[in-house]
């Protein structure tokens, strides 16, 4: 039975557990949208009884132009990541892309989320790892887009190493290269990496991307097809999922990062009531 937990928040994910919502802003932008984004998500989460996680960037270092916005830096976004944490008590995701910024992340992040291109980069796996083990938090490895869902394996095995055989490891299903521009999600995929006994977790917003393909900058950002995220979450709860990953925003298509993968803050709680029902169901069968 894979079950993991996030005991200084009471919080399980994994099999025969509530469905984990980690959701919140691609990017931070500033405290005040940071922290009103994650008081409303927080609240439905609460009415539904689902397990929240709040996510947001500090850094977007893979952005498709050098002239993107990628938000506020490692030293200015903890802080806001600390201050959304005390003002609304909830558990903290973000992404880390270079092995010295796991010790101070670890200090502030619950959930400490390993970007799918580098999944395989081991210095930072291993470092990430090892930080996020020591102050009791979890991580979130996305499977790269060019793995097959089997060969996640060996990232479990890395985490393993690294920390003396603790099982620490969520892995996330974003969707897989699939030509020029174009990615595809393999429900089956999910079942695959459960067996490896992991809680696995579907990134919806970023499965429904177009890489390099937005029309609105000829390229120089990544598209997305917004109304496609509520229909890989659904599909994905239902092969399995134990967690899903979504990203909002008060006004997607003002957003400053992939806000054509973004959903609007409002239709939160109209997908996620759908999702838990789905969840619940399908664990029911």
């Amino acid at each position: 039975m894979a079950v993991l937990k996030l005991d200084r928040w009471n919080l399980a994910i994994g099999d025969d557990q509530p469905l984990t919502v980690i959701a919140g802003l691609n990017v931070l932008e500033d405290e005040a949208l940071a922290l009103s984004v994650g008081r409303h998500l927080k609240d439905v989460c609460g009415r539904l009884g689902l397990p929240y996680v709040f996510k947001a960037s500090f850094d977007k270092a893979n952005r498709s132009s050098i002239s993107s916005y990628r938000g506020p830096g490692l030293e200015a976004g903890l802080k806001t990541l600390q201050a959304v944490k005390d003002a609304l008590n909830v558990p903290i995701a973000t992404d880390i892309h270079e092995p010295d910024q796991a010790e101070p992340l670890a200090q502030v992040v619950d959930l400490l989320q390993i970007p799918a291109f580098l999944c395989r980069q081991t210095d930072l796996v291993v470092a990430s790892a090892r930080a996020i083990h020591a102050t009791g938090g979890l991580l979130h490895v996305k499977k790269g887009q060019f793995l097959a869902p089997w060969d996640a394996k060996n990232i479990v095995s890395k985490v393993k190493e690294a920390v003396g055989g603790a099982d620490i490891t969520i892995l996330c299903e974003r969707g897989s290269s699939f030509g020029y521009n174009n990615l595809v999600v393999d429900m089956l995929g999910i079942g695959e990496m459960k067996k490896l006994g992991c809680p696995v977790t579907i990134d919806a917003t970023h499965a429904v991307q177009l890489p390099g393909a937005d029309p609105r900058t000829g390229g120089a950002s990544t598209g997305g097809r917004r109304e496609g995220v509520a229909v890989i979450a659904k599909a994905a709860v239902v092969s399995g999922a134990d967690g899903v990953f979504l990203e909002f925003h008060p006004d997607p298509n003002k957003a400053l990062c992939d806000g054509p993968s973004a959903l609007p803050l409002d239709a939160a709680e109209g997908l996620l009531r759908q999702l838990k029902a789905l969840h619940e169901v399908s664990r029911a069968a």
